[in-house]
């Protein structure tokens, strides 16, 4: 009894097997090559046209809603109209990808100065994207790259030259700083005047109180009971009348 339970199991799970594999995925194209290149072409003319003519805003205006990103796409075409010198004509056209949900088309176009591509991805419902690209020669890259490596080591070279200024400007620090704090002529001038002056003030001041140097000198020589080849009065100065008022 137990081995006809088990044969019954493994037929169980080989039927169960068998439905799960036999999931049908829908592989129909979401449109034919033929109408794939017909709408990317009319994507390009109508970014060609409308841009020539100078309607690019007119035609954004009325299809903004219906084609948004065909509409945002016009600001990236006329870069690659620019980059390939103007465009002439569409060269070839080609279904790269395909399936129910999406369909992609490369389309190439020639310009008076080089070729470019253009991806158009397009969806059931609308334009999804345009991926343009303009093809430039292994002379043009090598050109393009030689330029942004000179660029890029002129830059650094500059950069170091300038830091190499500034700190070959540290060396002038103390000499400006010992040039500020150094005192100016005139003021060495002028100290030097006022010295003068004060000396020969001094002086005069000596000069006219000599009898009274004299006078004094001769009441302290009494006064000591000495001669007045003992001192010199080299100097006299005011009292403060306060002490000898408090005295």
């Amino acid at each position: 009894m137990k081995k006809y339970l088990a044969i019954l199991g493994m037929l169980l799970c080989v039927l169960g097997l068998t439905a799960c594999g036999t999931t049908e995925v829908d592989t129909t194209p979401l449109m034919t090559n033929e109408e794939a290149i017909q709408a990317a072409d009319n994507a390009v003319n109508a970014l060609f046209s409308y841009t020539s003519q100078g309607q690019v805003e007119a035609f954004i205006a009325a299809n903004q809603e219906n084609f948004p990103v065909l509409c945002d796409s016009f600001d990236e075409w006329a870069s690659l109209d620019e980059e390939i010198g103007g465009y002439t004509s569409i060269t070839n056209e080609e279904v790269t990808a395909s399936d129910a949900e999406s369909v992609t088309v490369r389309i190439s176009v020639q310009g008076q100065e080089r070729t470019a591509t253009i991806d158009v991805v397009m969806t059931a419902e609308n334009y999804e994207s345009f991926t343009m690209a303009a093809t430039y020669s292994f002379a043009e890259k090598m050109e393009k790259a030689a330029l942004n490596t000179l660029i890029g080591m002129g830059t650094v070279f500059i950069i170091l030259i300038l830091i190499s200024l500034i700190i070959s400007c540290f060396a002038f620090i103390p000499k400006i700083q010992a040039a500020l704090s150094k005192p100016k002529k005139a003021d060495v001038k002028t100290e030097a005047v006022d010295n003068t002056i004060s000396q020969i003030v001094e002086k005069e001041e000596m000069e006219d109180d000599t009898e009274l140097v004299a006078v004094i000198a001769a009441a302290i020589a009494a006064s000591e009971g000495t001669g007045t080849d003992g001192f010199v009065v080299r100097s006299i100065r005011k009292a403060n009348k306060s002490k000898w008022q408090n005295a």
